[in-house]
């Protein structure tokens, strides 16, 4: 056997959804800021993504996060989080998984009941708490970025649906968020290819008619995600059916896209700091999520949010590359 490359990882899910932890073979990417890592990346390095999610190595819905030095003084360890749509800005599901992997391997100092981890992603310092009992991790709460509003009651036209209204949140990644029920779907998994059609459409027509841009960044920009919503149950707030370019679904209830609710409902008026919204995904999975604070991000009232789920590894492995596969990139069927 001989490998052109080789890659190690930590397999692990929060919720349902996967997250592939790349603890070595990368080499650190350039760049003194995350952000900055995150633009080379996607420029020179965007076959290392192929590689690991997509098929043979992967699957349409798969995700993942490669560690790095931080750059950031005091962080733990510096995240690039990758996934069948692209490399994310930030991926709240990924961050309980890479918080839940770094304490069980012991890649960060444990301390019982709670472990501070201090990660440093493109698109700032995200601190995650983890619950520790007997040396593993219980749940995982992440203390994220400010998520805004960046515009409400929106509507656009959409071929074969005409015009459709939507809200637009900011959680780490943009979210066009509307209910269901707006479009006459019923919430139901067997449902699940009208959901995404319609999802992959909406995001086309934001994209193509009013691209959204965050409001400090530029490169952070363009809406990836649909949050179909519908009411909760049994307990729970809401309910979530998250359509992602270029054609799956979240398995979780998304992190950052829970995020970007918790913004709009504030902005509503519909959710208080403090209180908590149990966020449930199509799958029934649930994330719990809370404002922590306001604040503003330039001159648009925002929310510091939080997030609290579970994660479990599901396995160690070496991801190689011989040179003569045919698919060096891996394969999107």
């Amino acid at each position: 056997m001989r490998a052109a490359r080789y890659f190690s990882a930590v397999d692990s899910h929060t919720e349902g959804m996967p997250t592939r932890v790349i603890t070595g073979g990368v080499g650190v990417i350039p760049g003194e800021t995350m952000a900055a890592r995150r633009e080379h990346f996607i420029a020179h390095l965007d076959h290392i993504r192929e590689l690991l999610v997509n098929e043979p190595r992967g699957h349409g819905a798969m995700s993942g996060a490669i560690l790095q030095p931080p750059t950031i003084p005091g962080a733990d360890w510096g995240v690039l989080y990758i996934e069948a749509s692209g490399c994310l800005p930030m991926c709240g599901h990924g961050t309980i998984g890479v918080a839940t992997v770094l304490v069980e391997t012991g890649m960060v100092e444990v301390t019982e009941p709670l472990t501070r981890v201090r990660l440093d992603t493109p698109v700032g310092l995200v601190v995650a708490e983890v619950e520790v009992r007997g040396g593993r991790a219980s749940n995982v709460t992440i203390r994220n970025v400010p998520a805004y509003t960046d515009r409400l009651d929106a509507t656009v036209e959409v071929p074969g649906y005409g015009k459709v209204r939507y809200d637009l949140g900011y959680g780490g990644n943009f979210y066009a968020i509307l209910p269901l029920a707006q479009l006459g779907i019923p919430f139901e998994r067997t449902e699940k290819d009208r959901i995404l059609a319609a999802g992959l459409s909406i995001m086309d027509a934001i994209n193509a008619t009013a691209r959204p841009v965050h409001l400090l960044d530029e490169n952070i920009n363009g809406c990836k995600h649909v949050q179909f919503t519908a009411p909760g149950r049994g307990g729970g707030h809401a309910r979530n059916a998250m359509a992602i370019h270029p054609g799956w679904f979240d398995r979780s209830p998304c992190g950052t896209g829970t995020c970007a609710r918790m913004a709009v409902l504030h902005s509503r008026g519909q959710l208080e700091v403090g209180a908590d919204f149990v966020n449930e995904s199509f799958i029934g999975t649930r994330f719990t999520g809370r404002i922590i604070e306001e604040t503003t991000v330039a001159d648009r009232p925002a929310i510091i949010p939080a997030v609290t789920g579970r994660a479990w590894i599901t396995g160690m492995g070496q991801y190689l590359l011989d040179p003569t596969d045919p698919f060096p990139r891996g394969f999107v069927l």
